[in-house]
């Protein structure tokens, strides 16, 4: 009997709660308006034929009653540049979406641009709007196209890991300027013999895992300037990916050809797995890299790394690697009047910022190669570890180094007889290194005055223009109030 008087209770209970709700009140009042998370949703710079990543634009209810839209469609229609999805449902128009008493909804957009003829950026606008109790509401809509160049990987080896398109062939010269910027799908690929040149201003985008690859006797020829530089970064624009490392793969340079270098001057490269990668089997010596004014930075593996090659790079910074900003198995290098740094910010390591070697361990057995020389000189080797520089070497494999008037981060070699008058362990004041500045932001860096003026000679303007003239500072910029 008890259980059953509690049964006809909690009945009764629930009846009482049914019959005390409201039902939902959708108001007719036309001054009642709606609110949103934007008046006007910006798209980055979008290549045309690509579609955008999605924007999220909220709905608000503000208001104590329930309204009704009675319609949101794009002004456009269907010939609009402009996609809708509406509480995850595409669609071009959609109608009678209650929203209830102080709650919102979700609306997503994306946008994909056709081509023209313009070379410069253009703009596109619509509007997407909203009807509720006879008002009309608008947010505004605006997107930035950019006509391209695309190379789309259409080739495969097994040698290769993705697509590749061959973008200049054997004997042939290919020269990219700065009209429009190019996009990869894959690897461009320079084949034997054959040359790519990049003009000054050239912007390239590099989409997921693709990158730039000179086989065996190509050629890669990078001529930017001062005014002018080449930058070569990941095709993702959105404000959120501007300092996301490895979201490309890498420059890849293989064995290069006698009177052929490959040269790289005033160019930016930033946000992939490995910045450069060149890496040589018997032809050390007959070709070098020559690198001169270049930033290379936000790597998620190697800014430089290199095995068995011969390179030069001069006025330069290689900055935030998730691994080392320079790796070295064996070769010839000279580095002149450069910073590298590592004080990564996006990967919990503790890699050094410079590591030398004379090997590369293989899965089943160590392969040796001779470091013929590796000499720093005028440069700023700093990071966030105790020490920022790492060798290993097998004596059955030659080694010379030499750091000559450097600034060094290390408590391991201050007695070693190849450092030649070196300052440790003394702070360079950067300006900001989390932003990449390694401008020397006080007079009291222990950079300034420290370098030689035979080396300052060999590169008598620093990064910025400034003169090295007298006794310079280390690294790649001189301090300037």
């Amino acid at each position: 009997m008890k259980r059953y008087i509690s049964f006809i209770t909690i009945v009764l209970f629930f009846l009482f709660i049914i019959s005390c709700r409201k039902e939902q009140i959708i108001s007719t009042d036309s001054s009642l308006k709606l609110e949103f998370s934007t008046d006007s949703l910006l798209f980055d710079t979008v290549f045309t034929s690509l579609g955008s990543t999605t924007h999220e634009l909220m709905i608000y209810n503000p208001h104590d009653v329930a309204l009704n839209i009675s319609d949101i469609h794009i002004a456009g229609g269907e010939s609009s540049s402009f996609r809708l999805n509406v509480d995850g449902v595409a669609g071009t128009e959609f109608y009678d979406k209650v929203i209830p008493a102080n709650d919102s909804l979700f609306a997503f957009l994306r946008v994909t641009i056709n081509p023209n003829d313009l070379n410069t950026p253009f703009v596109v606008e619509d509007e997407l709007e909203f009807s509720v109790n006879g008002n009309r509401q608008t947010v505004k809509l605006l997107a930035w196209g950019q006509n391209a160049n695309y190379v789309v990987g259409n080739q495969h080896v097994s040698s290769i890991n993705g697509a590749f398109n061959i973008v200049a062939d054997s004997l042939e010269t290919t020269v990219w300027t700065n009209e429009r910027p190019y996009v990869i799908y894959g690897y461009a690929l320079i084949n034997s013999y054959g040359t790519l040149k990049i003009e000054p201003g050239t912007h390239v985008y590099v989409h997921g895992n693709g990158g730039i690859i000179s086989w065996s006797d190509g050629q890669l020829i990078i001529e930017g300037t001062a005014e002018a530089p080449v930058i070569i970064e990941s095709d993702r624009l959105e404000a959120s990916y501007a300092n996301k490392p490895g979201q490309w793969d890498q420059i890849m340079l293989m064995d290069g050809r006698e009177g052929a270098d490959n040269i790289i001057d005033h160019a930016i490269i930033r946000n992939s797995f490995i910045g450069i990668n060149c890496q040589s089997v018997l032809k050390a010596t007959q070709s070098a890299l020559r690198v001169s004014n270049t930033i290379i930075e936000n790597q998620s593996g190697c800014g430089f790394y290199s095995v068995y090659y011969a390179a030069e790079l001069k006025n330069f910074i290689i900055a935030n690697s998730g691994v080392n900003a320079v790796q070295i198995h064996g070769g010839d290098y000279r580095f002149v009047h450069g910073t590298i740094s590592n004080y990564c910010t996006f990967a919990a390591n503790n890699y050094v910022a410079l590591s030398i070697d004379n090997y590369v361990e293989g899965s089943e057995e160590i392969y040796l190669y001779p470091l013929h020389n590796c000499e720093l000189d005028n440069c700023i080797v700093y990071g966030k570890n105790e020490n920022e520089i790492a060798t290993s070497f097998y004596a059955e494999a030659d080694t010379n180094y030499v750091f000559d008037h450097c600034l060094l981060k290390s408590k391991r070699y201050t007695d070693y007889p190849g450092f030649r008058h070196c300052l440790f362990n003394k702070d360079p004041m950067f300006a900001d290194y989390s932003r990449n500045d390694h401008h020397l932001d006080s007079i009291t860096s222990a950079a300034i005055g420290i370098g030689s003026p035979a080396f300052g000679d060999e590169v008598p303007y620093d990064f910025d223009g400034v003169s090295r003239v007298g006794i310079p500072d280390v690294g790649a910029y001189q301090y300037a109030k």
